[in-house]
This record gives C-alpha cells, sequence and structure tokens, in this order.
C-alpha cells in the first residue's frame, strides 16, 4: 500500500468486478439477512426491486473483499520491486453509505474507489487521514452503491 505522500485527490483504484448468482445471493442471505426478497425470487419478482435482489451488505462486503484484495495485490508488487510497504491504520467509520439501484440475480458489479480528500491528522501527525469514494457499477453504467470510507495512512516521513 501506498504511504500518504502517495496519494492524490482523485486517485482512482479499480477494484474489480463480481457477479451476483442467485445462489449467491441466498446463500448470504440464508446467513446474514433473511429477507424473503433476497431468499426467494418470486418473493423478489414481487417486490419493489422486481427480481431476486442482493441484500445491500452483500454487495458492501463485495466491495471489501475487492479493497482488501486490492491492497494485498499492491503490497505484494511493491515488495517484490523492493520498495517499502505502507501498513494502514483502522477506519474511525464511513458515512454517506448509498444503496441507489437494486442489484439483481445475474447483475455484475464493478467497483472502483477514488481519493475525495486528504489531511494530516492533528491528533497523530506521523498518520495522514485519507476520505475515499468506494462504489460500485452495474454493467449497465449505472451506479448502485457507494459509500464514503475514512483510513488513517501512515506518512512516509514518520515510518521506520
Amino acid at each position: 500500500m501506498r504511504f500518504f505522500e502517495d496519494l492524490e485527490i482523485g486517485q482512482r483504484r479499480e477494484l474489480g468486478s463480481f457477479t451476483f448468482t442467485p445462489e449467491l445471493i441466498k446463500k448470504f442471505a440464508t446467513q446474514f439477512d433473511p429477507q424473503r426478497f433476497h431468499l426467494d425470487e418470486e418473493e423478489g419478482r414481487k417486490s419493489l426491486f422486481g427480481g431476486l435482489a442482493a441484500s445491500g451488505w452483500h454487495i458492501g462486503s463485495v466491495c471489501m473483499k475487492l479493497l482488501v484484495a486490492d491492497g494485498q495485490r499492491q503490497a505484494a508488487e511493491m515488495a517484490a520491486r523492493g520498495e517499502k510497504v505502507a501498513i494502514w491504520g483502522p477506519s474511525p467509520g464511513f458515512r454517506d453509505l448509498r444503496w441507489l439501484k437494486p442489484v439483481l440475480a445475474g447483475d455484475v458489479v464493478s467497483y472502483a474507489s477514488e481519493v475525495e480528500t486528504l489531511r494530516t491528522s492533528e491528533k497523530r501527525p506521523e498518520w495522514g487521514i485519507v476520505q475515499a469514494r468506494n462504489a460500485g457499477t452495474n454493467q449497465r453504467g449505472e451506479l448502485a452503491f457507494s459509500f464514503l470510507a475514512t483510513a488513517f495512512v501512515p506518512r512516509r516521513n514518520s515510518a521506520s
């Protein structure tokens, strides 16, 4: 992962895409969000969604999985080049979570993350704080999911 000084507002990471199959939608819903329109095709068709719909938490969980996988890929590539890898800190939270379009069985959602703000932490100057818009767009180019995430990122000059 990159250091705070390596980040720029507008910098975008393409994270990958995911196909929401009926089987995966039902499996996630059975365990974590057992609402009728996530569990049964007919109930989904009768709902406002008009089809078997993925749980919003499923959509968000896939985003997190792809964010972590992309970070691990970047870290491995940097290490292979002999570069120092920044170990990001925790996230103090997120806001502005939106499920904008239903994600139905068969939809393919492509995820990306774009830096919106950067600032140095006042209480912990060895850290920067990044806010990034994480979003998922369906195969029709429609924004389906979005949230603004915050993370602590180490500053290069304070890394040992």
